[in-house]
């Protein structure tokens, strides 16, 4: 229960998240105190304060609540389309800060893990197959991250024209390509197999190198590269 009334409005200043944010900053909140501005309200007898935390009791972490359906948000009343989108839009936000940090620095790709690193975290809790490419200068460093194909949970099937198309046009000389497993499992199928290899062949035809094909699973990965199979 919250030591306070529910209403946020009546608590001491000092306490109230949004004063809380802009008199000491934002890094000081807890995450209840964070997602309860974005709530703005909370419903009859909960301040936001006290939905937020009970929103972090059920989904533990942020990343918890990405990729989430409507129906396990049912049991917290009067958290309607409006807050819910609300709060998936920040998570959004979050994800695409770090996607942009990374472009403006065009950080150089010097392994598996360096491409892991910025992508699992988007695409390890997705629930469809999302097929991304990121496209590389002479020094390995980042042009450009584009979506190139969604399939269904099972497969995506990209379109090897498209994406070495796009390499052209931007004028990479190497690109590396990722997808998810929505089943948590970084195995490769028969069919990543032989798309691997048709892309290689394509690219060596076209001047456009292929790095590597990684495959994100739930916190593991498959790359080709590292074992030798590109």
């Amino acid at each position: 229960m919250s030591a306070y009334p529910s209403s946020i409005c009546s608590w001491p200043i000092d306490d109230r998240p949004r004063e809380k944010l802009a008199k000491y900053g934002e890094h000081k909140l807890s995450n209840s105190e964070l997602l309860a501005i974005l709530l703005r309200t909370g419903v009859k007898g909960e301040s936001a304060v006290d939905l937020a935390r009970k929103l972090l009791v059920k989904f533990k972490t942020f990343r918890n609540m990405s990729h989430t359906d409507p129906s396990d948000w049912e049991e917290f009343k009067g958290l309607g389309p409006a807050k819910l989108a609300q709060i998936k839009a920040a998570l959004e936000i979050g994800r695409r800060f770090r996607e942009e940090e990374v472009k403006e620095d065009r950080l150089q790709i010097r392994s598996a893990k360096d491409i892991v690193a910025i992508l699992m975290p988007r695409m390890r809790d997705l629930k469809r197959e999302v097929f991304k490419v990121v496209f590389l200068n002479s020094q390995n460093r980042i042009i450009a991250i584009e979506d190139m194909a969604e399939g269904t949970v099972n497969f995506a099937s990209p379109v090897i024209r498209e994406i070495l198309q796009r390499a052209l046009q931007h004028f990479a000389t190497s690109i590396v390509c990722i997808h998810n497993h929505p089943s948590g499992k970084a195995v490769p199928s028969n069919e990543d197999r032989v798309f691997t290899r048709r892309l290689v062949d394509a690219g060596t035809a076209l001047g456009v190198k292929i790095l590597d094909h990684v495959i994100i699973g739930d916190e593991e990965f498959h790359s080709f590269a590292d074992r030798g199979e590109i």
